[in-house]
């Protein structure tokens, strides 16, 4: 039981650090916007410099490809128009219960609008159990719970491109627009370093799916609610050097650099973090804007095709500014970008804050206690017929159980 009394003695000493904490965040973006400011004049000049040097460069920095500071309102989506939506939920491994084995189950959301057609609201399941699934992952050194959630990606990617090419096939020059959305990142950052083995069973079944959007004409996006990402951040850090050429492997060994308030060595260019790409861009979008469209540098995205190669800009979908993430392929069509936002805005709005397609793929994903009971309830029936004996959970599992109920 959580001791309250003992818990409301440290909160003041929490509330000083973050009344501090709060201070210094202002004062840092003060600094960002005089930054951006100076930014925004040497933009064509920077763009150079990115490219020039970009090989020495020891972060990440996203490629602007308008102007930095870009306000444009999105229009109203069509009346007529078609959304898709995956997600996914699971049930993890567990050696307490009676089968070491997970699920994986992906939630599937088609909503129509303006065509007085049904929606589709459904999940496909599915158990993996075999020696191959459940430890193929430990010959690189990455954990069964960790593969699992990748796996999940993947099988998140596919079901969204057989569900909506199933429906718009084949695709006309006056079908009506359509949408299919991800809830997070098209960028897979967890294969940034992972073993190419272990990788190449994973990113080739994604951009297979995601080439049979674009053979279709779907639109993909990807939408990003409460952003930590500071791609777009650190272009503003090549205007923040001090150095005549931003040669970073020369001149930052950041084990020579002084400390900043005790904690981490800062490079001088770092002038303005931790902050966020959102954090900044809220202060200069309207409600219903979208700001400059960037192309990410992510190291990762060098292995995905040139057409499905990753590009962002964010949002303020009027709770937040969230960013959204497109293939190149989308973004390089104009009309067809504009037209993506606009749905993803009718979809924010008609969530009250968050895209009511992807919520709903999540509430049809979810693997609830009561679901997690029922399924391993008919394992064990499906275990008896089989003949199994003993078969039961542990003594630990049926303690906590007991003490829980």
């Amino acid at each position: 039981m959580l001791d309250l009394t003992k818990l409301a003695r440290q909160l003041p000493g929490m509330s000083n650090h973050l009344q501090q904490e709060a201070k210094i965040s202002r004062q840092r973006l003060e600094r960002s916007r005089s930054l951006l400011e100076e930014t925004c004049d040497r933009q064509e000049e920077l763009l150079e410099i990115q490219e020039k040097w970009r090989d020495r460069l020891i972060f990440a920095a996203a490629t602007p490809v308008e102007a930095i500071d870009t306000c444009k309102d999105l229009q109203p989506p069509a009346e007529k128009h078609t959304v898709f939506a995956t997600d996914g939920s699971q049930i993890s491994p567990s050696h307490h219960e009676i089968a070491y084995c997970y699920l994986v189950n992906v939630g599937r959301v088609m909503l129509h609008y303006g065509q007085s057609l049904h929606p589709l609201l459904d999940t496909i399941p599915e158990v993996f159990y075999k020696a191959e699934d459940l430890h193929i992952s430990k010959q690189w050194g990455i954990r069964t719970e960790e593969w699992m959630g990748h796996r999940r990606t993947v099988s998140e990617a596919e079901m969204l491109a057989e569900m909506a090419c199933r429906w718009v096939q084949p695709p006309g020059p006056h079908s009506d627009p359509n949408l299919a959305m991800v809830d997070g990142s098209l960028i897979y950052w967890f294969l940034d370093g992972m073993p190419s083995e272990a990788r190449d069973r994973l990113l080739p079944p994604m951009l297979e799916a995601w080439e049979r959007l674009r053979e279709n004409r779907i639109p993909l996006m990807g939408y990003l609610s409460a952003s930590r990402h500071i791609e777009a951040m650190n272009f503003l850090r090549l205007c923040a050097c001090p150095y005549e050429t931003p040669d970073c492997l020369t001149h930052c060994d950041s084990s020579n650099l002084p400390k900043d308030r005790g904690q981490t060595n800062r490079l001088p260019c770092q002038i303005i973090e931790p902050l966020r790409d959102s954090t900044l861009w809220v202060h200069f979008l309207q409600p219903g804007q979208r700001g400059a469209l960037w192309k990410s540098q992510a190291k990762i995205i060098d292995l995905y095709p040139e057409p499905l190669q990753v590009y962002f800009c964010y949002v303020h979908v009027g709770t937040e500014v969230a960013r959204i993430e497109v293939p190149r392929w989308v973004a390089e069509d104009e009309e067809l970008f504009e037209q993506s936002l606009s749905i993803m805005l009718g979809q924010v709005y008609k969530g009250a804050g968050y895209p009511v397609a992807i919520a709903e793929s999540h509430n049809q994903a979810v693997v609830r206690g009561g679901d997690r009971a029922r399924f391993f309830a008919l394992l064990e029936d499906q275990m008896i017929k089989a003949g199994l004996r003993n078969v039961g959970t542990s003594y630990k599992d049926q303690s906590k159980k007991r003490l829980t109920a």
